[in-house]
Order: structure tokens, then C-alpha cells, then sequence
């Protein structure tokens, strides 16, 4: 019949039946649509039809359903393995009790051999206790060439098999660390804790690094596993301890045996290795802009408040981290331009006063107040920037550390600092002499209101009378073309 017609008859033709076609597309959709939402099967609809259709997959569901079960992530969900031993517990107990929540944090700490002395009877402030097992049995078994490291790689299946419920991730750490609970809750909180992970930390000293592997995560500062890889890892680890006998090195082992799962380490900038030595103040005051999840190694560097001892130091910054863990250690700067004064504050932990308006990009390198690890013939010697301590007043900080934390009627937090020792070189006279020596207090009022989600640090606002030896910060959210310099 189209032969017998003229060209222009066709293509109205062919036009119609196209939109016929179309329409009747539209028209079948939305019937799906509708009887789907009204509960009427659209199969049963439609089976005339004969229409075939592919199996469907609700992604939109889906994606809310895992949201909703990370929305959940609680302290409850996690599970942490301490290594230690009998001898050091004595001392290092007060580290882990400034942290510890009796009856709320779930786990263990593994023991080298049963407490006795002064250990007993055992404190319900302490992790509840348990001693590894049998590490020459296990030594024999597998051949290795370390029963320390052995012991402590086994450890991880030894905690994991102890049965809780809901237990999403699994933490190790050792006896001599400080962990932040609630940033690390937030922290993985924004992970799906169905699938694998490995997250931890690098060492701050580059050869630790060189050494054992930049893609492993130091256990002495925490390393955590997602459940499923937790288990993949407990399953194998017989076979792991025999595959690599010969390392000895226990963190490396771990990192190998996780690799041969398929799994690589996901570094968090706030888990701390501290492999430093010394003053660990400079590196403090200068915390990179991420919630502060462990310190490790208390016992290798000098307390961190020169007026305490290391287990009072601990307890002090925990007074802090009760009140907001979200912007512990944050590095907040501002400046009062009338007297050339920059203030950097780490909150809940120093404040410093430097007699010239100093840029942000300079500051959050950290004063190398500490050592290196070990020896190191030359530099570079950390994973990240620093500057050299100065006798300069015009670059020299006046230093006050957090002294006490409360909250105020008006519902903010406020943390008051105090001057460690007179600075006693005089004023910067390149920007005019205006001596902060004075200062011997500096009140910071910030929001009750946590930071979770950090995309860019607070700024704030000085309140000063000249004259007076206090100075009140005030926190609040940056302008959008504000610059810190």
C-alpha cells in the first residue's frame, strides 16, 4: 500500500506510528509504575502481554539500607585487642584506664603471663584480661623465627574469636596508647563495615617506613579491621604465621597476610605512631586538620604537660576530649593586627602568642621540638614539614598549655591555657615592640556544636584590653573569602 502513495504521504505515515509507538511506551511505564506503588503485581497485569523482563534490583533501597545500618556504627560495634604484658602493666594500665569505659568498651587484653603483685585483685577500670596462648606450642607449629611477633600476630585472632554481638570492626592497639573512642566511632561511622578495610597509620619517621613498608599500618597506634576481613584474616592465620615465619616484625606480618586477602591499608591522618622522641609539643600544637583518633608510644617521649607526670598527662587531655573529641588538637589561628600578634591555638591542648602576624601556611608546620626515632644521617627525616625552633622574638611563641575545660551558660566550651614559662627574650621591635609577655592566661570560648565533617579549619576573633593579662578567643566558622595571613 506505501508504493501507491506520494513521499510526503509516507512520511506522515512513518511520523505517526513512531509516536504511536512512543505513547505506547510512556503508557506502559506508567501503568508499572502505578500498579507497582498501589501493590498490584505488574506480571500479573501485563501476562497477556507474554513480556519477558530482566530480574530488577532496587539500587535506590539498597544504598538506604546500608546508609541506615552506618548511621547505627555505635561504640558498641567495636571491638579492641590490647598486646601487653604482666611486667609493663604496672605502670601502663593508667594509660589505657584514662580511656577505657568500663562496662561500655568491648574487648580484651592480652596477657604474656597471669597478673600478681599489686595487679590484684584486677581493676574494674581495666580492660578485662585474658593470657595468650600457648606461643612455644605455636612457635613449633609454624616455625617462626619470633615467639614475640607471633604472639602478637596471633593475638588478632584471638580476640576476634571471642563472640560478640553486632561487632562491626575490630581494633588492636598496644597497652601504651591513648585512643580517642568517639572520633573513631564518627570515623567509621562513614564506612561500609560489610565490606574489607584496613585502616591505620604510617610511622612519622620516614625510615620506620623505609624499614618494614609504607603500606603498612603501625599496631602500636591502632589498626583497625572491618568484620569480614577480620574473619578472612583469623581463618588464614594459621597459614599466614607459616607462610611468613621468617619476618620479625609483627605489624608487617599483619600488613602481608592482609595483602595476600586482597586488601591494602587506607591511611587516617589521626592515628599517631609517634615514633618521635623528646618534647612532643611542637608536634602537638600543629595536629593535621582530621579528628585525632590514637597516641602511641607514652612512654618514649617526655609527658606531654611539662608540669605532670605521663599517666596525670594522659588523664588531662581526656578532661578535654570528654567535652568535644571532634576538635581535639585542631589548629585554630587568628590575629590582632593593632599589635602584630598571631594566636594558634590547639584545642585542649596549647596556645601560642608569636609577636608578628604569621600566615597560617607557616604555622601548621610543626616546631621540631621533638627527635628522630632513631638515628638518621640525614634529612628528610619525617613524613611531613616542620621548622626549626627560633631565639628570633619576632618568631619565637609565647607557650601556654590547656589547663581547664568547662561549660558556660550560654552553652559554649570554654578551655583556659596558662603560660608554661616567661618566654625572657624580649619583644619582636621589627613589628613595633608590642610585648605579649604580659599575657599569662588565654580564655578560648568555642561551639558545643561538633565539627565531624572537616573541610576547612575555624577561624576566630581576639578580645583583648590592652593591658590585661588575659585574652579571650572566640571560635566560629570561617568567611568565605576570609584568609589567615
Amino acid at each position: 500500500m506505501l508504493s501507491n502513495m506520494s513521499k510526503l504521504d509516507k512520511t506522515n505515515v512513518l511520523s505517526i506510528c513512531k509516536t504511536v509507538l512512543i505513547c505506547g511506551l510512556v503508557l506502559y511505564v506508567t501503568i508499572i509504575i502505578v500498579f507497582n506503588d498501589s501493590g498490584c503485581p505488574s506480571s500479573d497485569l501485563l501476562s497477556s502481554l507474554r513480556i519477558t523482563s530482566l530480574p530488577s534490583y532496587n539500587f535506590q533501597t539498597s544504598t538506604l539500607n546500608v546508609a541506615q545500618s552506618n548511621r547505627g556504627t555505635n561504640i558498641s560495634h567495636l571491638l579492641f585487642g590490647l598486646l601487653g604484658s604482666e611486667k609493663a602493666w604496672h605502670h601502663r594500665k593508667a594509660y589505657i584506664e584514662s580511656w577505657w569505659r568500663p562496662n561500655v568498651t568491648k574487648g580484651y587484653l592480652l596477657l604474656d603471663v597471669p597478673p600478681k603483685g599489686d595487679l590484684l585483685p584486677w581493676s574494674s577500670n581495666s580492660p578485662p584480661y585474658k593470657l595468650s596462648d600457648d606461643v612455644p606450642k605455636l612457635v613449633n607449629e609454624t616455625k617462626h623465627v619470633d615467639a614475640t611477633v607471633l604472639r602478637l600476630v596471633h593475638g588478632i585472632m584471638e580476640v576476634f574469636r571471642e563472640k560478640h554481638e553486632g561487632v562491626r570492626w575490630l581494633v588492636m592497639g598496644d597497652d601504651d596508647s591513648i585512643f580517642f573512642l568517639d572520633n573513631m566511632v564518627e570515623i567509621l561511622a562513614q564506612y561500609d563495615h560489610t565490606k574489607y578495610y584496613y585502616f591505620g597509620g604510617h610511622s612519622e619517621f620516614i625510615l620506620s617506613n623505609y624499614w618494614y613498608s609504607f603500606n603498612q599500618g603501625f599496631g602500636g597506634a591502632g589498626f583497625i579491621l572491618s568484620y569480614p576481613l577480620a574473619k578472612a584474616l583469623a581463618r588464614d592465620m594459621m597459614s599466614c604465621l607459616k607462610r611468613y615465619a621468617h619476618l620479625n616484625a609483627a605489624d608487617r606480618t599483619t600488613m602481608t597476610s592482609i595483602a595476600d586477602i586482597g586488601v591494602n591499608l587506607s591511611p587516617l591522618l589521626g592515628v599517631h605512631q609517634i615514633d618521635l622522641r623528646g618534647d612532643l609539643s611542637g608536634f602537638l600544637s600543629s595536629h593535621p586538620k582530621s579528628l585525632l583518633v590514637s597516641l602511641h608510644h607514652f612512654d618514649m617521649v617526655d609527658p606531654i604537660f611539662p608540669s605532670m607526670d605521663r599517666a596525670q598527662s594522659g588523664y588531662h587531655i581526656l578532661n578535654a576530649a570528654n567535652y568535644d573529641q571532634s576538635r581535639m588538637l585542631q589548629q585554630t589561628i587568628c590575629h590582632k593586627r593593632s599589635t602584630n600578634w598571631t594566636f594558634s591555638v590547639s584545642w585542649g591542648y596549647s596556645a601560642h602568642i608569636y609577636e608578628k602576624i604569621m600566615p597560617r601556611s607557616w604555622l601548621q608546620n610543626p616546631i621540631e621540638t621533638f627527635k628522630t626515632w632513631a638515628k638518621s644521617p640525614r634529612p628528610p627525616h619525617y613524613m611531613f614539614d616542620t621548622r626549626r625552633p627560633s631565639w628570633d622574638p619576632c618568631e619565637a611563641p609565647h607557650v601556654f598549655f590547656f589547663k581547664s575545660v568547662e561549660r558556660t551558660p550560654r552553652n559554649e566550651i570554654l578551655t583556659t591555657y596558662s603560660r608554661a614559662w616567661p618566654r625572657g627574650i624580649g619583644a619582636c621591635s621589627y613589628t613595633g615592640n608590642y610585648s605579649a609577655e604580659y599575657i599569662s592566661e588565654i580564655h578560648v570560648y568555642s561551639p558545643a556544636t561538633k565539627r565531624i565533617e572537616i573541610d576547612r579549619c575555624e577561624c576566630c576573633d581576639i578580645v583583648h584590653e590592652t593591658g590585661s593579662s588575659k585574652a579571650d578567643i572566640k571560635y566560629r566558622e570561617c568567611k568565605e573569602d576570609e584568609i589567615i595571613a
